[in-house]
């Protein structure tokens, strides 16, 4: 008996994991990271193989996504940098250099995904991969920045020991904000993820009003505007 031909797989999906995006150009960069940040990821990206080398050593990922069409990837195959964790690597290859040599990168262990790729193709791999590090969310099943935990599986959020009621659409946004931590979004990337679809100004306004007088009882506040430019979470005594 044949099932509905509607029915399809869940596609993996990530518990804060920190992943380190290196594209080269803008198009690839976005589609990487807006592919990757609405499946649970926490995402870093940069347009060059050096610059993915340098923040490797400053900081620690959980995986890294690098395009293997980039003119400084095989440079970068030559150098063996001193790193104190070495995260496994997704591999974006066009499918004539399947038969060449991937460089090693440094890095431990790695997988590949041929360009074109299928996003449940990515996201299965980067699961895969990730499975293999131990790599799990930053607290219990949900997300974390300081005293601020997102607890997915109940659906809910605290802000130290306080229990925060939020509405569905607060949830996701302060969701998408979690994910992206000390980065900003448009409200025009905050409509699309928390309604599907981009709504007035005023609305995201109201929206992020009211999570930020739930979320910034307690100091120091989490929440705040870039104007011009969007929200982001975190807080100012630290770098983004």
């Amino acid at each position: 008996m044949h099932g509905s031909s509607s029915e399809r797989p869940a596609l993996a999906r990530g518990a804060g994991q920190r992943l380190l995006i290196v594209a080269g150009t803008s198009d690839a960069a976005e589609l990487l990271s807006t592919t990757l940040e609405l499946a649970g990821y926490r995402i870093v990206a940069v347009p060059a193989a050096a610059d993915g080398l340098a923040r490797l050593v400053r900081e620690r990922f959980d995986l890294v996504v690098v395009d293997a069409t980039l003119p400084d990837v095989t440079e970068l195959g030559r150098v063996r940098p001193t790193l104190a964790r070495r995260p496994p690597v997704l591999l974006l290859v066009d499918y004539a250099s399947l038969d060449r040599i991937v460089p090693e990168l440094g890095l431990g262990e790695r997988d590949y995904v041929t360009k074109p790729f299928r996003v449940a193709d990515l996201l299965a791999r980067v699961r895969i991969l990730l499975r293999g590090t131990g790599a799990g969310p930053p607290r219990g099943d949900g997300l974390a920045y300081r005293d601020l935990v997102l607890d997915d599986a109940r659906c809910e959020a605290r802000r130290g020991t306080r229990l925060l009621d939020l509405t569905p659409a607060e949830y996701r946004l302060l969701r998408h904000l979690l994910v992206n931590a000390h980065r900003v979004l448009s409200k025009e990337q905050i409509g699309r993820y928390v309604w599907g679809d981009h709504r007035g100004d005023n609305a995201i306004e109201q929206l992020v009003s009211r999570l930020r007088r739930k979320v910034d009882q307690d100091a120091p506040a989490l929440i705040h505007t870039r104007r011009g430019f969007g929200y982001w979470l975190g807080c100012v005594d630290v770098e983004a």
